[in-house]
């Protein structure tokens, strides 16, 4: 069989960095390992091409190649998806989908024509599908029935198929699942609460093969929390450090985790010693009371600023997420958000509004409530909440967008993204090891022109931005490539900022004008039954 996996588009978003990733000459900013590892696990005497329309078009002569097409996507693309899917069906092709979005949603995708959904996790229902496919089956439903697989059993991914010139970070997986239960958290509900890791052995075998395939830059492990379980996770770097060293150290790693990594310095250490350069942490909130009533617990137990401070001093930089619109939250939550990040010196922080997610604690007990105003959801930070909060929804928007441009105006980036560096340029390093130098290319250079002339000389940036430089050179030169391209996120952020505002201002106007509609309504039926 011919099998086409088709990647589908994602919006803009925080995440998508598109005039960030455009200056280095990349085309997006990590590849589909989920569908190089569907393409691992199916029968290898099956042929394949990856088509990643956020890197390029499909063209006529893939279609017509074609016997199947395979599609998965997150809720975040899921816009694209049902396009897609439909203009799979109009060429006239068998079309399968799976994936987070799908597994939360299928009949969204069963209603535009998908034959086959292959929802759950792979291991386990992607060999339903492939006998459904020997039976000549024309459709089917294919699930896991709550059973988990154990991830030491899963193939390296078919990373070949990529191409790896247009993204910006290569991407694997040891872990699956978190350890804790954050009411609107849907990982757990796709993954479940027990992490499952791969063994160290099967990880390097993924990484030789990275290798062998000539990459060269930084990879991210998409876990959604690396250090869900401690133990494996320390048995996996003190096996990843002989190959790191052995290798030249290729590769920079960055990661996602729960803010309770601060409380454990050996882990941090064995992380640097790894080359782990940065950490994505769920921060949400610096309120208590919304972290307590959300279950967030782990993050109530110490200090989230200790916390930071003490990632950032081992030499980790910390990324991370804020989320406003908790039931019970008080007034001037994006402003209390805001002085946080200052007063911890994070550069990239993911800030958006609350989402219910579907089949998350969260979306049960709204239901319950009947408070979900629809039954889907998105996690984009250009939508408007999709239920109706605990205080004023026009409120909690004005806030959020005030304190994204607060955020992200670029004096006030630029000083928090040089004082974090300073704070990384005084960690002790555990023996850090370095590894050969990598070739200096005119797309690199051109990129930091472009940065100096933009920050350095458009802007009222322009003497901030070299001081810093300056005062960088002096005080932390190594610092100094990684710390040019956190720079460089701004100008994603200057034009996502002004989307978010106009976006969310208008989806505000039209919420207040059906609002005004309804209550009329409401009052004259009030005061019908009430004359009857």
């Amino acid at each position: 069989m011919n099998i086409l996996l088709l990647y589908p588009r994602f919006p803009k978003s925080f995440w998508s960095f598109e005039k960030t990733i455009a200056l280095l000459g990349r085309k997006a900013m990590l590849p589909p390992l989920g569908l190089v590892t569907v393409a691992a696990i199916l029968p290898q005497t099956w042929d394949y091409k990856l088509v990643d329309l956020n890197v390029c078009e499909v063209t006529q002569a893939e279609w017509d190649w074609a016997d199947l097409v395979i599609m998965s996507a997150m809720i975040v693309q899921k816009e694209d998806l049902l396009v897609q899917i439909q203009a799979a069906k109009r060429q006239g092709k068998r079309v399968a989908v799976g994936g987070p979005y799908a597994t939360a949603l299928p009949h969204e995708v069963t209603e535009v024509g998908a034959d086959y959904l292959i929802l759950d996790e792979g291991e386990i229902t992607l060999p339903l599908f492939v006998e459904a496919i020997a039976q000549g089956q024309q459709s089917g439903i294919f699930r896991s029935g709550g059973e988990r697989p154990d991830v030491t059993t899963t193939p390296v991914p078919r990373f070949d198929l990529l191409q790896f010139d247009a993204y910006a970070e290569m991407s694997v997986q040891f872990s699956r699942g978190c350890p804790f239960q954050c009411e609107f958290c849907d990982i757990i509900v796709l993954y479940g609460r027990k992490p499952r890791t791969k063994a160290p052995e099967q990880l390097l075998k993924e990484l030789d093969r990275l290798y062998e395939l000539g990459w060269r830059r930084s990879i991210f492990m998409v876990d959604d929390n690396f250090i869900g379980n401690k133990r494996n996770v320390k048995l996996f770097l003190k096996e990843l450090l002989p190959w790191m060293v052995e290798h030249q150290y290729p590769f920079s790693f960055a990661t996602e985790a729960s803010v309770d990594l601060a409380q454990d310095q050996e882990l941090m250490d064995m992380m640097v010693k790894c080359n782990f350069g940065a950490v994505f942490l769920g921060i949400e909130t610096p309120d208590a009371e919304s972290l307590t009533l959300t279950q967030k617990h782990q993050n109530t137990r110490d200090s989230l600023s200790e916390a930071v401070h003490a990632i950032t001093r081992s030499g980790l930089r910390v990324m991370a997420g804020f989320i406003i619109g908790f039931d019970g939250e008080k007034t001037g939550a994006g402003a209390r958000i805001v002085k946080f990040v200052e007063q911890t010196s994070i550069p990239t922080a993911v800030f958006s509004m609350l989402q219910a997610l579907p089949d998350t604690a969260l979306w049960h007990r709204l239901e319950r409530e009947g408070r979900l105003r629809n039954k889907s959801a998105n996690i984009n930070q250009t939508t408007l909440m999709n239920f109706v909060p605990t205080r004023p929804l026009e409120e909690i928007a004005r806030e959020y967008v005030e304190a994204f441009c607060e955020l992200y105006d670029p004096a006030k980036f630029l000083d928090r993204a040089y004082r974090h560096y300073r704070i990384l340029g005084e960690a002790t390093y555990p023996n850090k090891g370095t590894g050969r130098k990598k070739p200096i290319s005119w797309t690199l250079v051109r990129a930091l022109l472009t940065i100096c002339w933009r920050q350095g000389a458009l802007r009222k940036t322009r003497w901030q931005f070299w001081r810093n430089l300056w005062n960088m050179w002096r005080y932390n030169p190594g610092g100094i490539s990684s710390y040019l391209a956190v720079c460089a996120q701004i100008e994603h952020f200057l034009e996502y900022r002004e989307i978010v505002t106009r976006e969310i201002e208008a989806q505000v106007a039209e919420f207040l004008v059906s609002e005004a509609k309804i209550q009329p309504e409401i009052k004259g039926e009030s005061k019908t039954k009430a004359t009857v």
